[in-house]
């Protein structure tokens, strides 16, 4: 038996004491060659999802916690973004044979049906639900209504799953045509806030708008103006998206971190790079090769971000004990502090490994030292579903804590570097097609 030392996470998820929890000192599974190494470490962070799922609604639990602490009492709440991303990672399961497909398409029947029950407002979900019920689990005080951008992040993957079952078996094509049905009742128009050129984040039956966050670029939420765009019953106008989430034409930059060409200007960023998240939430179905607007090209976009932290780790300004080409990545996550957004401008010492492993595509030769390196230390940072959601050399700090938005983004992310299984169903889409030209998008691959 070997101990570590972890700190636990108080209600406010800050760092406060530790415990020494026993861990195995088992060795981990060796591999011939690349292919069966990321095979495995697909198959294992895709358990969050498969093994890991709240047991009555089948969606993502929005934290595990192995040591069986949790904030809130809340452990049997799901997260509806970290659920979109569970979601594409089924569709990775049953495609790589982790799972059969009419395992999974029962699976995924199973969340449809508690998804078409659950509370929703003008089509939209809330950012939690209570896993027992289908009842809205209040963010905050005011966010207890729709969350626009987790929901297209979860229509983003059931969108994927339309075109991967719609041609199949009578129960597959059931099951496209429910998403279907959830697909055309969400209201994009009602989150115009009564016909404003700007999508709004929240609305809740109780504040209304009172969270008063309309999306504006750059940041993670670009996917929210694609389907609303293509939205065929909710559809925005083409105005919404250059008014207000480009600001006018106003979000371009020319800041090049490292010599990396961002593009467009990164909220609240300094124009080092925002965490990198940013380049993982909407491109999990988003193809960003080829794509283009007249603001940027997204490739660059995405690309330039991971490559540009990559080479900030790499620099190491503030000289953290372990960072360096075989250690990299920052993006939101637990950390000593609390849960915090990583990034060049707020860096503390912490690396969050889905930082730099959903950074696959972009970054491949990065991505498998770093992957290589993590999977290296062992137990220390390794548990059921994967490594743990954040360490830091640092401090010799981890704890043993999962997190939906980021343990679920790793399996779809190095299959779109693998095979662009999920890139390509989700640009299947006829609506997301319609939607793309009448934003002014260009794909030339």
């Amino acid at each position: 038996m070997a101990a570590i030392l972890v700190a636990l996470l108080p209600i406010n998820g800050a760092a406060k004491g530790v415990a020494t929890i026993a861990a195995e000192a088992e060795a981990h599974p060796t591999f011939d060659n690349d292919d069966d190494f990321l095979d495995y470490i697909e198959k294992v962070h895709f358990n969050y999802m498969w093994e890991g799922a709240e047991a009555n609604s089948g969606l993502a639990c929005e934290r595990i916690h192995l040591d069986g602490v949790y904030p809130q009492n809340d452990k049997t709440v799901v997260t509806i973004g970290g659920s979109g991303f569970g979601v594409a990672g089924l569709i990775v399961g049953m495609e790589r044979g982790f799972i059969t497909r009419a395992e999974g398409v029962a699976r995924l029947h199973k969340i449809v049906d508690f998804l078409t029950r659950a509370d929703r407002f003008h089509g939209v979900w809330p950012h939690w639900l209570e896993g027992t019920t289908g009842k809205v689990k209040p963010f905050g005080k005011k966010d207890n209504g729709g969350d626009l951008v987790e929901s297209c992040f979860l229509m983003e993957s059931l969108l994927c799953v339309r075109q991967y079952v719609k041609d199949g078996n009578k129960s597959e094509k059931e099951l496209a045509a429910k998403i279907d049905k959830l697909w055309k009742e969400m209201d994009f128009e009602w989150y115009r806030r009564g016909g404003q050129n700007v999508l709004y984040w929240h609305w809740s039956p109780e504040y209304e708008w009172d969270m008063n966050f309309p999306l504006e670029g750059y940041n993670e939420c670009l996917i929210t103006y694609i389907l609303g765009a293509a939205s065929p019953t909710h559809s925005i106008p083409a105005e919404c998206y250059h008014e207000g989430w480009a600001r006018k034409g106003t979000f371009t930059t020319d800041a090049k971190p490292y010599g990396y060409a961002l593009e467009l200007s990164h909220n609240y960023a300094e124009q080092k790079g925002g965490p990198l998240f940013w380049a993982h939430y909407s491109y999990i179905g988003l193809d960003p090769r080829g794509l283009k607007d007249r603001y940027a090209n997204y490739w660059n976009v995405v690309a330039n971000h991971a490559k540009s932290d990559y080479a900030y780790c790499v620099e190491n300004p503030k000289i953290f004990k372990g960072y360096g080409e075989n250690c990299w990545g920052l993006t939101a996550s637990y950390s000593t502090v609390g849960y915090t957004a990583h990034c060049p401008r707020n860096d503390i010492g912490v690396i969050t490994p889905t930082a730099a492993l959903s950074s696959f595509p972009y970054t491949p030769e990065e991505s498998m030292r770093a992957l290589k390196y993590f999977y290296s230390k062992g137990n220390w940072i390794w548990g059921k579903y994967g490594f743990y959601d954040a360490f830091s050399e640092q401090d010799n700090w981890t704890v043993p804590h999962y997190l939906a938005i980021d343990q679920c983004t790793i399996a779809p992310m190095i299959e779109n570097y693998r095979s662009g299984l999920l890139w390509k169903l989700f640009m299947s889409c006829p609506e997301v097609q319609k939607g793309l030209k009448k934003l002014g998008f260009e794909i030339n691959k």
